[in-house]
């Protein structure tokens, strides 16, 4: 195995720390505007006990430390409706019920706002937002709806994306001839070969994620690029077959392996037909694959 394929795996890519900058504190008050009145007790109450204090649950979280925490665990009450759309949240409830510093709420309120799922305006107050407005692309909206009341509804959603983006990707990436890159592939197919062989899936599914980013790196398309969390998100949240490809089996290894050979061979036809078979290698697939149209 060679170097890379020795080491890719101990790589993490981290994710934004999510802190505040200069000023921003202010912007969710601790004294909640008069406009900001609860409708009826607040929305944790009765909720799983082991959400009341942040520092028990560290896994899951993309962010570090509480701050981090916090996030997760709001952000999953909102997308799965405990938190309800237009439903106030007070800050100091929240550092309260969560036992976590104003710095700590205040900084998790306004990554929730980037994401669409909070706003807070003055004499009204911190409102969770109705689904129309949340960044359905983003990495951390995406895992939350894949475990939660939604995750049917996700999973297809994220598998018609991927059917989309990814045939496009390989036959855009046959036209660029990056030996560098394509020997990561290769180096990524090799991982592979020897994490099913050892019966290891979490090194398996890391080097398919791996493949799959640098297979759209490789597609020169910068918008296409944007898109490749989307993917990333796909494999991390999978655990149904509708996902297609993230199941350790010698026909997913085969097609990655016909994805290689088809992009040295600058043979975009190829790759697009190697990717698609790949992304339907479960027969449970083809309910969310569109039907050819009849001419």
């Amino acid at each position: 195995m060679s170097t890379l394929a020795q080491t890719m795996m101990t790589a993490a890519r981290s994710a934004d720390s999510g802190l505040t900058g200069p000023g921003e504190l202010n912007r969710y008050p601790y004294a909640e505007a008069p406009g900001a009145g609860r409708v009826g007790p607040p929305a944790w109450e009765g909720a799983d006990p082991e959400l009341g204090r942040v520092g028990r649950r560290a896994g899951g979280s993309r962010g570090r430390g509480l701050h981090g925490q916090l996030v997760q665990q709001l952000g999953q009450m909102i997308v799965s409706g405990d938190l309800g759309a237009d439903r106030p949240l007070v800050p100091e409830e929240i550092g309260q019920r969560f036992e976590v510093s104003r710095t700590v709420v205040r900084e998790s309120l306004r990554v929730l706002e980037a994401k669409g799922l909070v706003s807070a305006r003055p004499n009204v107050g911190t409102r969770v937002r109705p689904v129309s407005d949340w960044n359905l692309l983003d990495p951390d909206i995406i895992e939350w709806r894949a475990f939660g009341p939604q995750r049917d509804d996700q999973r297809r959603e994220l598998s018609e994306l991927r059917w989309t983006i990814e045939p496009l990707a390989a036959r855009l990436a046959a036209g660029h001839g990056r030996e560098d890159v394509q020997q990561r592939l290769g180096d990524m197919v090799e991982i592979m070969g020897h994490a099913m062989a050892q019966g290891d899936s979490l090194t398996f599914s890391r080097a398919d994620a791996e493949f799959h980013s640098l297979l759209i790196q490789l597609a020169a398309n910068r918008m296409l690029e944007h898109l490749s969390g989307i993917v990333s998100a796909a494999l991390q949240v999978s655990g149904n077959p509708v996902t297609g490809c993230d199941r350790p089996n010698e026909a997913s290894l085969g097609h990655h392996a016909r994805i290689v050979d088809a992009l040295a061979a600058a043979d975009g036809s190829a790759a697009e037909a190697a990717m698609r078979q790949l992304l339907t290698v479960h027969p449970e697939v083809e309910r969310v694959v569109p039907a050819p149209r009849e001419h």
